[in-house]
């Protein structure tokens, strides 16, 4: 294959692990798939090598280094899917904001918005293609690159998410500066809401078209609305996302798994899980057991060790890996995390948690 043809999608390598999408459906597998969020991240030795004095943006945009970093843990661990190495907050760049990762700090924007006028300010009509192609280029790239030994995520944040960052300039406990917008400003809220979900739709097509296998969708910040705020300002726009993709995807006949994950987000289950996502994933807090009584068998689950029980000793990650598994039961379930792998865990303890996995369900399958 000449390298040219590395970066058309069509053509791609025939799929030789399909257990995490058929788990996302809802079917039954042999074993439990698994993966980790954040399983290319600063753990791994070789991530930090790689990415050593390169500028965070400069390595998302380059499809070279995405493909590289999203294949680093595929080399060390049996993990059942990759997800594209790239961040949540390059849908406000392609909006027009300034954002940089500031080392120490984490993402900061410079000018964030401060009142509703500040809107004119973004971009009213965004070329996906022009400003987030190099996504799409490290998604087709690594479909070929990953020769079919698992699935592809493809990914991007929520709108609430996106809005809290954009107007609070960076990671907040309280982000009651986005949050005085909902209750001062609504209605400039919903036209950012909007402006957000219409890039966000797009843009998840456009890594369909470029190759991903599945999509997830991060609100990482639910937890920090309460229900009412909850249920105007993020699930709609949630709903409305996967309802838009799905729609689009029908004229192409391709079936992409869709999984939401509402950080701390537990009073809204129920919902969630009739919002058109085949997969609902779950963050620690939530017991297992509850979560299938409370979402009805109606999608599959992902998740929920806490990530610090990574730095149990491994025969106790293989414990706490047989109780999750014993409480979700082993079919229409993903293994994951409740968050993302933190960068001073162990890779050894990543690996033990993926053998737990594999093991503990094959042995529970047996049984059935």
């Amino acid at each position: 294959m000449s390298k040219d043809d590395l970066i058309l999608p069509k053509d791609f390598p025939q799929l030789k692990n399909d257990t995490f999408l058929r788990a996302a459906r809802g079917e039954e597998t042999e074993h439990v798939p698994v993966w980790c969020m954040r399983q290319a991240g600063r753990y791994l030795p070789e991530f930090r090598e790689f990415r050593a004095g390169k500028d965070f943006f400069d390595t998302c945009r380059s499809p070279e280094a995405c493909c590289e970093l999203t294949l680093q843990p595929l080399r060390r661990f049996p993990f059942d899917a990759a997800i594209i190495f790239s961040d949540i907050l390059v849908i406000p760049q392609a909006l027009g904001m300034d954002v940089q990762m500031v080392p120490g700090k984490g993402p900061t924007f410079p000018d964030p918005l401060k009142e509703p006028e500040d809107l004119q300010r973004l971009q009213p009509k965004v070329d996906v293609e022009k400003e987030l192609g190099y996504v799409f280029k490290a998604i087709t790239l690594t479909r070929h690159k990953i020769d079919g030994k698992v699935p592809l995520i493809g990914f991007t944040g929520a709108p609430w998410t996106l809005m809290s960052y954009m107007i609070e300039g960076g990671g907040s406990n309280t982000h009651s500066k986005a949050k005085r917008w909902l209750y001062r400003h609504p209605q400039a809220s919903h036209m950012l809401l909007k402006m957000l979900t219409d890039v966000i739709v797009e843009y998840l097509l456009g890594q369909v078209a470029a190759g991903a296998q599945a999509l997830q969708v991060f609100e990482s910040h639910a937890g920090i609305l309460g229900p009412v705020e909850f249920n105007e300002f993020s699930l709609p726009y949630l709903r409305d996302i996967a309802r838009r993709v799905k729609e689009k995807l029908k004229e192409t006949a391709k079936d992409i798994p869709m999984i939401v994950f509402a950080k701390d987000a537990h009073y809204g289950l129920e919902d969630l899980s009739q919002s058109h996502y085949e997969v609902v994933g779950l963050d620690w807090t939530v017991d297992p057991r509850a979560a299938r009584e409370r979402t009805g068998g109606k999608v599959s689950l992902q998740g929920n060790m806490d990530p610090c029980a990574l730095y149990a000793p491994k025969e106790h990650i293989s414990e706490i890996v047989k109780k999750m598994l014993e409480g979700f039961g082993t079919r229409g379930y993903i293994a994951n995390l409740g968050h993302g792998l933190y960068p001073d865990m162990d890779p050894e303890n990543v690996g033990a948690f993926v053998e737990a996995v594999h093991t503990h369900s094959k042995q529970i399958n047996k049984r059935m």
